[in-house]
């Protein structure tokens, strides 16, 4: 349709209209539309037109179902193929983007305004990005925040990490939350029809791979940076005892080792690989596994590890740690349906009766029908019931499937540091 054809619809429209009032009418009207552009056609595919101010659709995510998504791209160009789950945080997506956790994995984000507060170098839980991409509803024209240093878009640019946004998020949650975490293909190249990127979709899968080993540290290192004093939340009952503590690094995130230097623990990082026989000759005053990202079962040398160290040491699993103390002790593991990613989940502790909100990030969960006598539950998640937690006098060992450290996330369950704490005083008194 032209612009003199557009002209002549809407003075028709507007003659037939007045015709429906007499002149005399105090409800009469009379208006006219004009069009200056001569060669403007509504499709803009007209000569001598400008680019649109807006960006188009230029990128894919293609779903194992065969769901095709299309988007606009921020970040790095290509394609990358990854499991797609959705995270329910309203704020922290930074800290998110930098947990190793996320190796693998397309970070579906349910909150749909992202990037407003920009990105700055003090909120990373590791030196770069694991996760495959990020996925979002919409991203924020502008940043509003004092510590801002760059944009969301450049910081994934920078560390070839795939964005997309302009893409119904909440359809896509809803289709996980009923099927099932999915594998899916994002891509931003023409030249990869959708059969492609379909059939990639469904010959990548990462159940059985081991994601730990391209995350942890290569070698030993000392932790010894605290909580800043300018964030600390929770100072009570510091135990100015030290304790050294090693600290197995299987994806492990900044503040937990902030927040064990801030208990009172002077901290060494040891890669996933570390045989436990070289660790009992640190003589640890007690052991950390750390949270990692994939299948527990794919990493049998952790296992072996950790059970080579349980009951000769006070340790401390959290999330990967979890799931691996739970391995180590004759139980089993299974992959969630869609897994729990978030900062508002509710767990009960079921010492004490009280219901914490948690801060999670786990695909595997332990079952505890699976586990020997004389271990207990300790925390249940009350969204679905899974375990969330254990403890074993006998053996010296406690976890917890989810973040105490949080970041992002709520503080309720930081005192379990305090517990470790306990737990390894007690040991020191009997020696």
């Amino acid at each position: 349709m032209d612009c003199a054809a557009r002209t002549h619809s809407v003075v028709s429209t507007a003659t037939m209209t007045s015709a429906l009032f007499s002149k005399n009418s105090a409800h009469s009207r009379v208006f006219t539309v004009k069009c200056s552009s001569k060669n403007l056609s509504l499709d803009g595919a007209s000569s001598g037109l400008v680019e649109r101010p807006w960006k188009v659709a230029d990128a894919r995510l293609v779903l194992e179902d065969g769901s095709i998504w299309k988007a606009k791209s921020f970040g790095a160009r290509g394609t990358q193929v990854g499991e797609v789950v959705f995270n329910t945080s309203l704020t922290g997506y930074q800290e998110i983007i930098t947990d190793p956790s996320y190796a693998g994995q397309f970070v579906l984000m349910t909150n749909p305004h992202i990037g407003n507060t920009g990105i700055n170098f003090d909120d990373e839980e590791s030196m770069q990005c694991f996760l495959a991409g990020l996925v979002i509803r919409s991203l924020s024209i502008s940043t509003s925040n004092w510590r801002c240093t760059e944009t969301l878009g450049d910081y994934l640019a920078e560390r070839n990490i795939m964005g997309i946004y302009d893409v119904d998020t909440r359809a896509i949650t809803r289709r996980l939350r009923e099927d099932g975490s999915l594998i899916g293909v994002l891509s931003t190249e023409n030249s990869k029809s959708d059969e492609e990127l379909l059939e990639m979709s469904r010959t990548w899968d990462i159940v059985g791979v081991d994601l730990i080993s391209g995350v942890s540290c290569k070698s030993p290192y000392q932790w010894i940076d605290r909580t800043g004093s300018d964030w600390e939340f929770n100072d009570n009952g510091r135990n100015k005892e030290t304790f050294n503590v090693v600290a197995y690094d299987f994806g492990i995130k900044h503040n937990i080792l902030r927040r064990l230097a801030s208990y009172g623990c002077k901290i060494t990082v040891v890669p996933s690989t570390w045989p436990a026989s070289e660790t009992l000759k640190m003589k640890p005053d007690g052991v950390l596994f750390s949270n990692g990202p994939g299948d527990p079962s794919a990493v049998p040398y952790a296992v072996e590890a950790v059970k080579e160290l349980t009951g000769k040491v006070p340790v401390f699993g959290i999330c990967m740690g979890h799931q691996l103390l739970g391995q180590a002790l004759g139980g089993k593991t299974f992959k969630m349906k869609f897994g729990h990613h978030g900062g508002n989940h509710p767990v009960r502790n079921l010492r004490n009766g009280c219901v914490e909100i948690s801060a999670q990030n786990h695909n595997y969960a332990v079952d505890p029908e699976s586990l020997p006598d004389g271990v207990e539950v300790t925390h249940v998640n009350l969204n679905d019931g899974s375990c969330a937690g254990l403890a074993s006098s006998k053996m010296k060992l406690m976890s917890l499937q989810y973040h105490p450290e949080a970041s992002p996330g709520p503080h309720d369950s930081d005192p379990v540091f305090g517990e470790f704490i306990q737990l390894m005083k007690q040991e020191k008194v009997k020696a």
